[in-house]
């Protein structure tokens, strides 16, 4: 690498880069969304410091197949990835590892409360 080159590149390394707590809240919901099959307005997320790693908690409604679809044919459950509860322990991880992957940042754990529920007809939410 020539001298000017490098010293470009060390400039362009130079200083801060920092994500904002609403770009973080941002990429949170948008993954919580996708995993749970709702939309992003509705899932609230709240950061917390968790021994120097960031510790995400979500509070989110779940869809999941109309009732009486399910009472006729109980498979439904299984085309929209099980039951509420293994699709939120699911969830978890996979928020977990895309918040990660999107936004470099590292976190110790994401915790779900499921807020309540919205009927759905269709398939899996993935």
């Amino acid at each position: 690498m020539s001298a000017t080159a490098g010293a470009v590149h060390a400039a362009a390394m130079a200083g801060h880069t920092r994500i904002s707590t609403q770009a973080l809240t941002s990429v949170a919901q948008a993954a919580a969304a996708e995993a749970l099959g709702v939309t992003p307005h509705e899932v609230r997320a709240e950061w917390s410091d968790d021994d120097g790693l960031l510790a995400l908690s979500l509070v989110s409604p779940i869809t999941f197949p109309p009732l009486g679809s399910i009472l006729r044919d109980p498979g439904r459950v299984t085309v929209f990835g099980g039951s509420v509860w293994d699709r939120a322990v699911a969830a978890k991880a996979d928020i977990l590892r895309r918040v990660t992957e999107l936004s470099g940042a590292r976190l110790s754990r994401v915790d779900i409360r499921i807020s309540g529920a919205s009927v759905r007809e269709g398939g899996r939410v993935h």
